[in-house]
């Protein structure tokens, strides 16, 4: 029987040392290694995330689960493991328990890797984009856990917004009625992930990591318990236009529903078809505005680690 928390969850050492002295850390999910992106090019990705992060002075860990531990920075090796591995779970925050107790090897999603950052005390989190409320949802009742987790997990996650994928407007209604604050980062409008605007308006707006890290402060100082959601467009250079993405979801929707797929395989199965759809464009647009997140990950870090930060050590 595991005792506590430290034999769950493994940090690894130059993480731990850097949060220990107040050191910008960001948090990097896994589910794009295992799930998102073809080999070798998943491997390739996780490790320029972690590239540019160094570039920019912050320490990135990347969270998943090898062998029933959870790791908080996995090492190169971690990483081609987990991009190699057969039969990996994607886990959320329901599968935490099972994934550790049943000794699994897993791929943490937003909402895992929100969970993971938390009690390893790191306060920022990249991501490309998050779930959110499914098209169709008033049938499906198909919401993410990445909602409910940004509801009750105080971490700033940095995003292009929600995946194009889904209901753009109903997930913001969702966020608000949870008390989720969303910032726009330079922008007044929600961007479409793919895209860089959307026509969905945004209340908050930021003009700086310092904004960020010192609303992070004083929602943490009023004991609110949420995270904060990060919406930094793509930058326009590599945006797909709406119009024309709009129209490989609308395909790609009508293939899954052809195809009857359902539950954990709708986003990977909907994300690899717009890819094809595309040409290959929105692979690399969903790069790029990942490794944009990071970077305004970073600086948002060193913005609060030279306030002196908020977290603890598991």
């Amino acid at each position: 029987m595991r005792e506590s928390l430290r034999d769950i969850v493994s940090i690894r050492e130059d993480v731990r040392s850097a949060l220990a002295a107040g050191l910008p850390v960001i948090a990097l999910e896994s589910t794009i290694i295992a799930h998102g992106m073809p080999y070798p090019r998943n491997v390739e990705t996780a490790l320029q995330a972690e590239a540019t992060a160094r570039a920019a002075g912050v320490l990135a860990a990347t969270v998943g689960i090898l062998d029933g531990r959870v790791r908080v920075g996995l090492t190169r090796d971690e990483i081609e493991t987990l991009a190699r591995a057969d039969d990996v779970i994607k886990v959320s925050r329901r599968d935490f328990a099972f994934a550790v107790a049943e000794g699994r090897t897993g791929a943490t999603t937003v909402c895992g890797t929100m969970l993971a950052a938390g009690l390893a005390g790191i306060p920022v989190f990249a991501t490309g984009g998050i779930g959110g409320v499914h098209r169709g949802a008033e049938q499906s009742l198909d919401i993410s856990a990445d909602l409910l987790e940004l509801a009750r997990t105080p971490v700033i996650v940095v995003s292009a917004g929600a995946k194009a994928i889904l209901d753009l407007p109903k997930t913001l209604e969702y966020l608000e009625t949870q008390g989720v604050p969303v910032v726009g980062y330079r922008t007044g409008s929600f961007p479409a992930f793919y895209s860089c605007e959307s026509d969905l308006p945004l209340d908050l707006r930021a003009d700086s990591p310092e904004q960020i890290a010192a609303l992070y402060r004083t929602h943490r100082a009023l004991g609110l318990s949420q995270g904060i959601l990060v919406a930094n467009p793509v930058p326009r250079e590599h945006e797909v236009p709406r119009e024309a993405m709009e129209g490989h979801i609308r395909r790609a929707l009508q293939d899954l529903e052809s195809q009857g797929i359902s539950g954990k395989a709708v986003t990977p199965f909907l994300l690899a078809r717009i890819v094809e759809l595309s040409g290959g464009r929105a692979l690399e647009t969903n790069v790029q505005l990942l490794l944009s997140n990071v970077r305004l990950a970073g600086e948002v870090a060193w913005a609060l680690s030279r306030e002196g930060g908020v977290g603890r050590t598991a």
